[in-house]
């Protein structure tokens, strides 16, 4: 039996500047039962610019009868609630008639977690986490290994958000554009050219791995060679780590288009009880813009408003979700709230497009997602699902086109055709009822 002082929760430990430092290990083979299946009881023994992936979410559904277009292909008509879009007409894709795949067992979250996961709820009537990574990050897998922010996450509602990493795990949103602000903006952030701010922190942050050396030859004396290699690629991507934060605060982003937005209002106080989401959104698209534009971050997730979201929208009657519940006929008020909600998704295209990158704009090199967690909010109907894409992501995607699915195609096909269009070799997405293992051909290049 073999006896060693390391186990899976050991920390190799150092002292740096008078404190102590630690580093976690991997998972290594002499952490493991002598079957290798379990661990051994402890004691015991293109262009030049980057791609980009942005999500614009909202709440409580559309109307379909309002929303489908009534003609497809590159000439296709502008419906009623798609209008405020109509002079983006050439750099949106709209596609229909698709369906979200997984068991609508919970309604609103499970076509949130179909959506953005491709997987049914961990637990189809439980807390309603996802069972596995939403798009936005597993997009940022990749793209965020070479940022300041791996993934920004905002909205103008107050919200727990819809990005996971996997089951309980969410990266919860900034409520406040001034908070998001100050996170990007402030502090030590600098402009691409300028003279090096050297964080105080920095050393201290780089040399990390420096500290606990005598506690790494320690250990590499006691493992085998597969775990000596496990060990070389987990303190290699430690090292890469530093050397990422080292150039990003010493030498950042030099990029034409950077610069520092103007800073937000500190709160957005409800008029006449009724939350200002259309400011707080315009604000936080603004702040994320430029975010993109100094490459800050190349992944963010926009959650306008949430699943059963109740907001007093300006001018309507009752809460929104109520509303698509409780109004009669063809349902005008929801109708006028839609509006609304794809109002202020324009605005978040029209702050991506007006900034210029090299003979384009930021959005020719990303893709922004917009769409919402059910099709009619008043059935919770998971099939004739909304997708609007904006931005051709360096080529890879086709815009001004209306593509109607005829076959009730998997809105994960969709989401394929966007993670492969980033840039990230996927081979799938989803599982169970929501899994695409091809793209939709229809809107690549």
């Amino acid at each position: 039996m073999r006896s060693n002082k390391f186990n899976r929760r050991s920390l190799l430990k150092g002292v740096l500047a008078g404190s102590v430092v630690t580093i976690g290990l991997p998972a290594l083979e002499l952490f493991l039962n002598s079957h290798g299946s379990a661990f051994a009881e402890e004691g015991g023994g293109s262009s030049g610019f980057p791609r980009r992936f942005g999500l614009f979410f909202w709440g409580n559904g559309i109307i379909p009868e309002r929303w489908v277009p009534t003609t497809d292909g590159p000439d296709w008509e502008m419906s009623q609630q798609l209008e405020p879009l109509s002079h983006l007409r050439d750099v949106i894709s709209v596609v229909t008639g698709t369906r979200v795949g997984v068991p609508n067992t919970a309604p609103h979250f499970a076509g949130a977690a179909g959506l953005l996961s491709g997987t049914p709820l961990a637990d189809a009537y439980g807390d309603n986490t996802f069972a596995a990574p939403s798009i936005d990050q597993l997009i940022a897998a990749k793209l965020g290994e070479s940022t300041r922010f791996r993934s920004l996450e905002f909205g103008a509602e107050p919200g727990s958000g819809l990005s996971y990493n996997g089951p309980n795990s969410t990266n919860p949103p900034e409520k406040s554009p001034l908070a998001l602000f100050e996170r990007v903006f402030g502090g030590n952030f600098q402009l691409g050219g300028d003279g090096p701010i050297v964080d105080p922190t920095l050393a201290l942050r780089r040399s990390v791995l420096d500290a606990v050396m005598d506690d790494i030859s320690s250990l590499k004396a006691t493992v085998g060679s597969t775990d000596k290699q496990r060990l070389e690629q987990h303190f290699e991507s430690i090292r890469g780590l530093e050397k990422r934060l080292a150039k990003l605060e010493e030498d950042p982003p030099n990029l034409a288009a950077c610069a520092i937005p103007a800073e937000p209002l500190s709160e957005y106080p409800d008029i006449l009880g009724r939350p200002q989401l259309s400011a707080k959104n315009r604000a936080f698209c603004d702040v994320v813009a430029l975010a993109l534009a100094c490459d800050q971050t190349r992944v963010f997730s926009n959650f306008f408003t949430y699943p059963v979201s109740n907001n007093l929208f300006p001018e309507a009657p009752a809460g929104h979700h109520q509303l698509t519940h409780d109004e009669l006929g063809d349902q005008p008020e929801v109708h006028k709230i839609t509006l609304q909600c794809v109002e202020e998704l324009a605005y978040q295209i029209e702050s991506l497009q007006k900034i210029q990158e090299g003979d384009g704009t930021l959005l020719d090199h990303m893709v922004l997602l917009g769409s919402t967690e059910v099709s009619l909010g008043k059935t919770h109907s998971l099939e004739e699902f909304p997708v609007v894409l904006a931005g051709g992501c360096d080529g890879k995607l086709k815009t001004g086109i209306h593509y109607r699915s005829v076959g009730a195609e998997n809105t994960s096909k969709v989401m394929l055709s966007i993670i492969r269009a980033t840039g990230v070799d996927a081979a799938s997405f989803g599982s169970e009822g929501g899994e695409a293992t091809d793209g939709l051909s229809a809107i690549e290049v």
